[in-house]
């Protein structure tokens, strides 16, 4: 595994996990929060063929703009022709995947093995 530093936030660490870069929220997700996220989202994403696994299991709070997040980070990994996998186990955040039809776009898995696993059986698209 890698680090890289989070120049601008501690909401964010980013690490590679087999042959996948993954992004690690943590604390409190919010407008704030994701500005100072977006940068780094969007580099990783924006790689051709990128193989992103997006990790909420440290995030605290959810809201609006972590949506925004998600939907942008699926958008840009899938129009580079990658794969993007989520880990979310927190039982709110998962009721606001469903309501908002993101768990059907973006199937949140309970574990990043999982997600891994889920990764290595798809086909290359969501």
């Amino acid at each position: 595994m890698r680090d890289e530093p989070c120049p601008l936030t501690c909401h964010l660490r980013v690490y590679e996990h087999r042959a996948h870069t993954v992004l690690e929220l943590r604390g409190e997700i919010d407008l704030l929060s994701a500005t100072e996220i977006g940068p780094s989202l969007d580099r990783v994403t924006g790689r051709p063929g990128a193989r992103v696994v997006i990790d909420l299991r440290p995030v605290e709070f959810f809201d609006c703009s972590g949506l925004r997040l998600l939907y942008r980070a699926r958008a840009r990994v899938l129009d580079g022709g990658g794969q993007l996998q989520l880990v979310c186990a927190h039982p709110l955040t998962l009721r606001v995947f469903r309501v908002t039809g993101l768990s059907r776009l973006l199937p949140p898995q309970p574990t990043l093995e999982a997600a891994l696993a889920r990764s290595g059986a798809a086909s290359g698209s969501l």
